[in-house]
């Protein structure tokens, strides 16, 4: 078994990431869902999809949550999911951050969330001229 990421983010922007992974890695080695917040979504409505969700993937070895904005909608959500022992969530999702995670499918959840946090700092670099 494995872990299974789901991205809880604004508009298509997990979406777009995820494409973008995929393209990379051609499929990716760890299952993904995105889920995409909308101006307009009511996360009352949502929520009890997103726990069906997670009940359903709850037989893998844990749920990785990430999110792109923390005090956000999504990651509101992702805080009402995590009642479950077996879920971590990590925010200020970007594409270092995932393709990082993406490279390691083996790992325990403790070990790949810490992953994606390094992935997402080192990630982020100031370009000189």
């Amino acid at each position: 078994m494995s872990v299974t990421i789901l991205i809880i983010s604004h508009g298509n922007t997990g979406s777009a990431l995820v494409e973008t992974a995929t393209k990379a890695f051609h499929e990716l080695p760890l299952t993904t869902t995105a889920v995409n917040v909308e101006s307009n979504t009511d996360p009352d409505v949502l929520l009890p999809k997103l726990q069906r969700l997670i009940n359903n993937i709850s037989q893998t070895d844990g749920v990785l949550i990430l999110t792109d904005l923390m005090g956000s909608t999504p990651s509101n959500i992702a805080k009402a999911l995590q009642k479950n022992a077996n879920i971590r969530i990590i925010s200020g999702l970007n594409l270092p951050m995932l393709m990082k995670i993406m490279n390691y499918p083996d790992l325990s959840l403790n070990e790949l969330a810490a992953k994606a946090i390094n992935g997402g700092r080192e990630g982020v670099i100031e370009c000189a001229n």
